[in-house]
């Protein structure tokens, strides 16, 4: 995927992305000291390379009606798998689905107008096997970017 190490450089401009990806290119330019060309051609090749996937819009669920995210656990036998990805990938309330070590084998984090739909979809969901529900009252941490130099990270 990667053909090459990024420096210093790439590492703030990914930064500064996944702080704003819409940032005019010649305000990232200012930051790091690069011509406007430059820094484009450096965001290009990142894309290219796959350091950069994608860019979306960060949206606030509650305002859009979905008041209820849960975390559930769902036990899925291997032999199970080759169906459980095809029906998951097409559950539009799944906003992220991670195939775990443990005595779960999938973790699910899901978004819902209210604890009847949740409910309903359990349902559906045991179909696969054993479920564990969590209902989150708070987050403190959002989903956000991570450093882009793991050697770089600093805790407060």
């Amino acid at each position: 995927m990667k053909n090459h190490e990024l420096d210093s450089v790439d590492h703030t401009i990914l930064n500064i992305l996944q702080q704003n990806a819409k940032l005019p290119l010649k305000e990232i330019a200012e930051n790091v000291y690069l011509s406007v060309p430059a820094v484009s051609a450096r965001i290009e090749k990142m894309e290219k390379e796959g350091y950069i996937t994608g860019y979306q819009a960060q949206v606030n669920p509650i305002a859009l009606g979905y008041h209820i995210k849960a975390l559930i656990n769902l036990e899925v036998p291997p032999e199970e798998k080759s169906v459980f990805y095809p029906y998951i990938k097409e559950c539009l309330n799944v906003v992220e689905c991670n195939c775990v070590t443990g005595e779960y084998s999938m973790v699910l984090e899901v978004l819902f107008p209210s604890t009847v739909e949740l409910d309903k979809f359990i349902g559906e969901l045991q179909r696969f096997g054993r479920t564990k529900t969590l209902i989150v009252f708070s987050t403190s941490v959002e989903h956000r970017g991570i450093p882009a130099n793991p050697n770089e990270i600093v805790r407060e």
